[in-house]
């Protein structure tokens, strides 16, 4: 056996990414939500709003509730190392600063090395590190870490664009503003026309 098979061989062909999910108790995030709403001066006797505490409550913690799933990729038998890109991959994450949602896509590539990724794995990946309270470029990040760490590909390029309403429905009031972050790893980082051709595809640019 070579060294090659030998390190396949070793490779979970679909290894589960488990979820890391924090103990939850929704009926006392139910009761803390009653007692904010309550202290903000809202009469939660009203019809419409006797229910809100626990929808409230129901609501943030499946914005903070990530899926596992399996990692499957494949043999690179055909040796394709051209860039593989999903673009507009949808973001919905929590600002850790105010628990007010971020909202935008994420455009995620890599250049394959031995092994090709299931296209809707990119998703699941993005999905799994936006479901917590953070910062966008931390979550950037970890995309981009997460499919190195697992793919062990030739490079790795994440770009998220988001709209942050703590910054566009209060403080700055900047409707329409949105942030851009980038993460690049191996040979889209080192190589400058790999990186030009992954950033000016993610981006859009001519």
């Amino acid at each position: 056996m070579n060294a090659v098979a030998a390190v396949e061989q070793a490779t979970p062909l679909r290894p589960r990414i488990v979820a890391e999910r924090p103990v939850v108790d929704l009926e006392a995030a139910e009761a803390a939500a009653a007692d904010l709403l309550a202290a903000l001066g809202l009469d939660l006797t009203q019809e419409s709003l006797v229910d809100t505490p626990r929808r409230m409550a129901r609501a943030l913690h499946e914005l903070m509730a990530p899926e596992g799933f399996e990692l499957t990729s494949f043999a690179n038998e055909e040796g394709y190392d051209e860039l593989v890109l999903v673009r507009d991959i949808p973001v919905r994450s929590l600002c850790e600063h105010h628990m007010l949602p971020l909202v935008g896509v994420a455009h995620v590539g890599y250049l394959p090395d031995r092994r090709i990724l299931g296209l809707s794995k990119l998703a699941r990946m993005v999905d799994l590190h936006s479901r917590r309270p953070q910062t966008q470029e931390r979550l950037t990040t970890a995309v981009a870490d997460h499919l190195r760490r697992e793919l062990a590909p030739a490079g790795v390029g994440v770009v998220v664009e988001a709209e942050h309403t703590c910054m566009t429905l209060r403080g700055a009031r900047a409707p329409g503003a949105r942030t851009l972050t980038s993460a690049v790893l191996g040979r889209l980082r080192d190589d400058p026309s790999s990186r030009a051709e992954f950033l000016s595809l993610a981006r859009r640019l001519p």
